[in-house]
């Protein structure tokens, strides 16, 4: 499990420790093992020309003391000051070991900077750290367009500019590497901010883990241990059997999708309730499937679905099933029928115009007041958590960065997942993960694991249903069973 801290916490360990080292100690080990990583990159460039981007804080000294490493090595390495003040032992040594200082501390990069900038092939990022807000400094604003676009950007901590909670998209600087120490945080794993960190690596430098993360991530290893195995005494109904209520005689194919996914992903038994074209589909394409409503562990309802042409049958068993004890997954047009909390586990997926929508029926307010798309779109976790806390249930946003978001009384962290590639993102796609989702739950798992492995499992059978090319959602749910037999192999 993968596990990032909120800044509260990574601070409160890190004084912990400073508190037993001699002074500097902590910064000298982390300042070590950036300037390992930074040398390695380097090599792999083929280049010796660095610009160091230092602010005024910890991160800021990270880097220099980085630059002095750099420098001892041949490395041709400029250092621009960017902050209101500088670390001042790290900026002694890196003047003490021939590295070029620049200052940029306010308006208009000076023709030196842009310079700099244009012929560094390596940028290392330590302009903010985890204590700095979302966005970068006003004189700072055009800092993304100076830095050559062929140069390796490595950022310190986090790209500077990014939200350290992982909440709210900013502008930022775009890292092709993050190197961080000793805990992740939010920034690293959150939807708004995870694909500005690019490739992040971990140095040890001695801080313990708090006792609870706000955000975790399965790793593939872990599927093995956490995936509904069936043992030889089980059956059918004991693997559990999910209800389907999705797609109608206009959105045939949310039917087929839905419970392929599911009969794939290894559900014991799935009932499927709709009218008569999709049910006749289904008899040819899914033999397996039963129709009509019965005993079952946990429905599926939405996909494909508008509920005002929802057939009578439908509106019956999805009420039904919403005043149950029953677990319930409501993608799509389900998500219109739930109004008011359930006290039955509750887990809902929708995309970002879903969640928009959900919320403002739900009379969420934004920033300014009713909550808008681009409130949605700069902060899907905030969002999400809000629809969760109001109705008591899960909220899978889906994206290229998946979040399952609890309510926040529940003490849970978020869990993300971002293993599929961006051809994910195709019709049919949402009514898959539904399929897995909801065959996880009616094998009785929980519905913030249930979210977070069935976005795991979607996501790696995308990647090998075609490997680097474009994708059919019906050939990522043909895979499901193979991508799910892969998975158990792996090591643990």
């Amino acid at each position: 499990m993968i596990r990032a801290y909120d800044v509260p916490a990574v601070r409160a360990a890190e004084d912990a420790v400073r508190a037993s080292l001699p002074d500097g100690e902590l910064m000298q080990r982390a300042a070590t093992g950036l300037g390992r990583v930074a040398a390695a990159r380097l090599a792999e460039e083929d280049s010796d020309r660095v610009v160091v981007l230092a602010g005024g804080g910890d991160n800021g000294g990270d880097a220099l003391y980085a630059a002095v490493q750099l420098a001892a090595d041949g490395a041709d390495v400029a250092a621009i000051l960017v902050g209101s003040r500088t670390h001042e032992q790290a900026l002694t040594a890196a003047t003490g070991s021939g590295v070029a200082i620049l200052e940029w501390r306010s308006g208009a990069a000076p023709v030196e900077v842009r310079e700099a900038l244009s012929a560094a092939q390596l940028v290392i990022d330590g302009v903010l750290g985890i204590g700095g807000r979302p966005g970068l400094p006003d004189h700072l604003r055009e800092l993304p367009d100076l830095i050559a676009d062929e140069a390796l950007v490595l950022a310190v901590d986090l790209p500077s500019g990014l939200d350290p909670a992982g909440e709210v998209r900013s502008d930022g600087i775009f890292a092709d590497e993050t190197v961080t120490f000793s805990l992740a945080k939010p920034v690293h794993l959150m939807p708004a901010t995870e694909q500005a960190v690019g490739l992040l690596t971990v140095i040890d430098i001695g801080v313990p883990d708090p006792e609870v993360a706000a955000v975790q991530r399965f790793s593939h290893a872990e599927v093995a241990g956490s995936w509904p195995v069936p043992a030889p005494g089980d059956d059918k109904y004991s693997r559990g059997v999910l209800g389907v209520i999705t797609g109608g005689e206009h959105y045939t194919g949310a039917a087929l999708m839905s419970v392929t996914a599911a009969v794939t992903a290894g559900v014991g038994m799935v009932r499927y309730v709709g009218p008569e074209a999709p049910s006749n589909l289904l008899r040819q394409a899914v033999p397996e499937a039963v129709f009509g409503v019965g005993r079952v562990q946990a429905w599926l309802i939405g996909s494909g679905m508008d509920m005002s042409d929802a057939s009578p049958e439908q509106l019956s068993a999805a009420r039904d099933a919403l005043a149950s004890d029953l677990p319930v997954l409501l993608d799509a047009g389900g998500l219109d029928l739930l109004e008011q909390p359930r006290t039955a586990p509750t887990l809902l997926t929708p995309h970002l115009g879903e969640l928009l929508r959900l919320a403002n029926r739900l009379g969420i307010p934004g920033e300014g007041g009713e909550l808008t798309a681009d409130d949605v779109h700069r902060a899907p976790t905030v969002a999400a958590r809000k629809v969760a806390d109001r109705l008591r249930c899960t909220v899978l946003v889906k994206g290229a960065v998946t979040a399952v978001v609890p309510p926040s009384d529940t003490g849970s962290p978020i869990l993300t997942q971002a293993d599929g590639p961006a051809w994910l993102a195709t019709a049919g796609s949402g009514d898959v993960l539904g399929g897995v989702c909801g065959a996880l739950l009616a094998s009785g798992m929980d519905p913030l694991r249930a979210g977070a492995l069935g976005a795991l499992v979607h996501g790696v059978a995308g990647e090998r249903a075609n490997p680097g090319g474009p994708l059919r959602a019906m050939d990522v749910a043909h895979e499901l069973g193979r991508t799910v037999a892969h998975l158990l192999r792996l090591p643990s």
